[in-house]
């Protein structure tokens, strides 16, 4: 009886490995016919993903054309048919992008269950293999001596101790490889994740886009039962419109506006030069400035412990800005730029923290400093954060450096995030966050605008 205990003990390992090995093929099988229908899923979205390229190419170029041929009513409305049908088009492909999605994303969530199942059976193993370690290392040399067992056993049971030992240092090794396996997928999962929701988000712009075009379009056709001579009064009208979105003052915190058109202009400007997108940079700099209604501006009291005093409320505060980070940065900055740091409008502190940012993009002045060269470089001179231009560039290349480039919703919103609360913008900068994608989306509603009625022309 005792023989057979301890030959199962011996064993026991390589019935649990057994067991691991047989549950990893069979998972494996299963992973593998989960790819092979994945794959023919792919291979008719593809082919669905290029018969909608197609037809978008043949709409664009009659689209071009269109836009070639002089004003009517009927080159505009053939234009905002063909721009509806674009749009819908898109929707289908990224509709297909979504579906890409979403399988990767349910076969991601079914490896990461698969690895935790494994991970658990490994640890349980292990706790096995560590009880039975502890067994062996509880008998004492006497308590060998004293007993009936052979000195073959002790033998046996030392070198079933040794393989313990080894299959140990086996295990330690594979929960290791699964745990970082699954940190991976994890990482990936929330990436598709974050894609799934950019695509979304795109969708809901086209959505918006196409009623505005629908709208666009009925109104044409009910002009078109008039006359041609009507539809001259009707551009000459959306020519001012034009003008007037262009000349609208774009308000900016502590400094003068500046029309809309020139706002525009710095900020496509900065876009090719970091890829950031213009209507989200123009997002960023109107929160700021609606903050900046809100809260006011301080002046700062003391040079040296930087208490700074709100010019609205007469609040005086000891954390106005930081004496030793930004304070002795900010007055290098404003002496270069002649400016008097007394009378110079920074912010006030919100709730912890200090203040002191600066310019319409309201930047801390060590963060400021950061990009004093390549602004430089950019202008060849020395940049002013309270001219628009200069601001605009420096917000574009923060916004850059947060993970915007190349857009996203994801990426835009967690720069916006960490541009007003930095590392900690998951904590601190969604509510930020979220305001600056609404005025975003106000911003390429008036860019689009302004860019249609300039097409009509």
């Amino acid at each position: 009886m005792n023989y057979t205990i301890n030959f199962f003990k011996r064993n026991l390992l390589r019935i649990l490995f057994l067991a691991i090995v047989i549950a990893t093929i069979f998972v494996f099988a299963n992973s593998t016919s989960a790819e092979t229908a994945l794959e023919k899923r792919e291979k008719q979205l593809r082919e669905e993903l290029e018969r909608l390229e197609e037809q978008q190419t043949a709409v664009q170029n009659s689209l071009d054309t269109q836009k070639g041929k002089s004003a009517t009513i009927q080159r505009d409305l053939n234009i905002l048919g063909d721009q509806i049908y674009s749009a819908e088009l898109s929707i289908q492909k990224k509709n297909i992008e979504i579906q890409e999605l979403e399988q990767t994303i349910d076969l991601k969530k079914q490896t990461i269950t698969e690895l935790n199942a494994k991970m658990e059976r490994s640890r349980d193993a292990l706790s096995e293999l560590i009880k039975q370690a502890n067994e062996i290392d509880k008998t004492s040399l006497p308590e060998i001596i004293l007993s009936n067992r052979s000195l073959t056993d002790f033998f046996a049971d030392l070198d079933s101790y040794n393989s313990i030992q080894r299959q140990l240092e086996d295990l330690f090794d594979q929960i290791r490889e699964i745990k970082s396996e699954t940190e991976e997928e994890t990482q990936e999962l929330s990436q598709k994740q974050n894609d799934e929701l950019d695509v979304k988000k795109e969708i809901e712009a086209e959505k918006r886009t196409i009623a505005v075009k629908k709208n666009e379009k009925d109104g044409l056709l009910s002009l078109s039962k008039k006359s041609e001579a009507t539809y001259e009064s009707i551009l000459e009208q959306k020519r001012a419109e034009a003008a007037r979105i262009r000349t609208a003052l774009f308000q900016l915190r502590d400094t003068d506006g500046i029309p809309f058109g020139e706002a525009l202009e710095y900020a496509e400007k900065a876009s090719r030069k970091t890829g950031v997108r213009a209507a989200f940079i123009l997002g960023i700099l109107k929160q700021e400035t609606n903050i900046g209604k809100i809260d006011g501006s301080c002046v700062i009291l003391d040079l040296e412990s930087g208490k700074t005093k709100s010019i609205n409320y007469g609040t005086i505060f000891d954390n106005g800005i930081h004496p030793s980070r930004d304070l002795p940065v900010m007055q290098t900055v404003l002496a270069k730029l002649g400016r008097n740091p007394l009378d110079t409008k920074v912010s006030c502190p919100q709730n912890v923290g200090y203040g002191g940012a600066i310019g319409p993009s309201q930047f801390i002045p060590s963060t400021w400093s950061m990009f004093i060269p390549n602004l430089t470089d950019i202008f060849g001179t020395y940049p002013d954060p309270w001219i628009p231009e200069h601001a605009i560039m420096g917000t574009a290349l923060l916004l850059r450096d947060n993970g915007a480039a190349g857009g996203g919703y994801s990426a835009e919103f967690e720069a916006a995030g960490r541009y007003y609360a930095g590392g900690n913008w998951s904590l601190y900068g969604r509510g930020y966050a979220n305001k600056v994608m609404a005025h975003a989306i106000n911003m390429q509603s008036n860019i689009d605008d302004l860019r249609y009625l300039e097409e009509l022309d």
